[in-house]
């Protein structure tokens, strides 16, 4: 039996907290809810692209990355360069012309080669067949031979006409353009034209790598004045240009210059001797 007195204590407290028991056991679940429907709610109002009282103030978002990220205008990019290759050959050189025109080769590029009229016409014959079936070469039109072989004497005027024969070819069909690189067949590229063109994406299309001056010096004596028939212009033979011994006054109708190409040029080319 229990005492009086506890019993009257115990009834004392059931009267001063009826319901402590069961509060404590649904007060801890409708919090719990409580949060994780204010945690959706947040979600859903910050990610909601219809939502018209967004929690984040917009000037927060600048703390995102992405909101600082710019696409470039496709129009201020600027296009690849592009080069004009003339490789050039003479009598036995059909060969490694093949082999310099494929190392060269880039779809971006033009390119005219030419064999010169010391090869015989089997030669020549030869490499227009190559030109003319390979299937790359065909597919993107790019590649020009000059049939109509010139003679040309490498020390001579003939050589700088076939220069401007093969630009003049270049500029008639080829068109677009930014460089021009005349090269021999015993010539090679020791970079690749993808790092070749990537290296020139930056620099200014009318920028040229020709040092020339007025100033002659020496040069006017020993080169201007002296006269040189080059056989090629006459001859279809070659040999030799040859100086006789009349010298001529100084043109005047226009200005001589004298350059070379840069040391660039060296870093991109060897040439390879057979």
């Amino acid at each position: 039996m229990l005492n009086p007195m506890k019993k009257l204590k115990s009834f004392y407290k059931h009267l001063k907290y009826p319901a402590i028991t069961t509060e404590r056991k649904w007060i801890f679940p409708l919090a719990i809810a409580s949060l994780v429907f204010l945690f959706i709610f947040f979600i859903t109002t910050l990610i909601s692209p219809n939502a018209t009282t967004p929690l984040l103030h917009p000037s927060s978002a600048s703390i995102f990355v992405e909101s600082k990220l710019q696409l470039l205008p496709i129009s201020t990019v600027p296009a690849p360069p592009r080069f004009a290759y003339l490789v050039s050959g003479s009598a036995g050189d059909g060969a490694m012309l093949k082999r310099t025109l494929q190392a060269l080769y880039h779809p971006n590029n033009h390119y005219v080669v030419h064999l010169d009229a010391d090869s015989s016409p089997q030669e020549r014959l030869h490499l227009h067949k190559f030109v003319v079936n390979h299937p790359i070469f065909r597919k993107f039109n790019n590649v020009r031979m000059i049939t109509k072989a010139n003679l040309v004497t490498y020390r001579g005027p003939t050589m700088v006409a076939n220069t401007l024969h093969a630009a003049a070819i270049m500029l008639k069909q080829g068109g677009e353009w930014d460089w021009f690189i005349n090269l021999s067949a015993s010539d090679y590229p020791l970079v690749t034209q993808d790092d070749l063109i990537h290296a020139f994406s930056d620099l200014p299309r009318d920028l040229n790598f020709i040092d020339h001056t007025s100033d002659i010096g020496w040069k006017e004596f020993q080169r201007a004045k002296p006269i040189i028939i080059d056989p090629g212009l006459y001859m279809n033979k070659k040999s030799d240009v040859f100086w006789i011994t009349q010298r001529r006054s100084v043109p005047t109708a226009f200005k001589l210059f004298t350059g070379i190409i840069s040391f660039f040029a060296l870093l991109l080319l060897i040439d390879e001797v057979f």
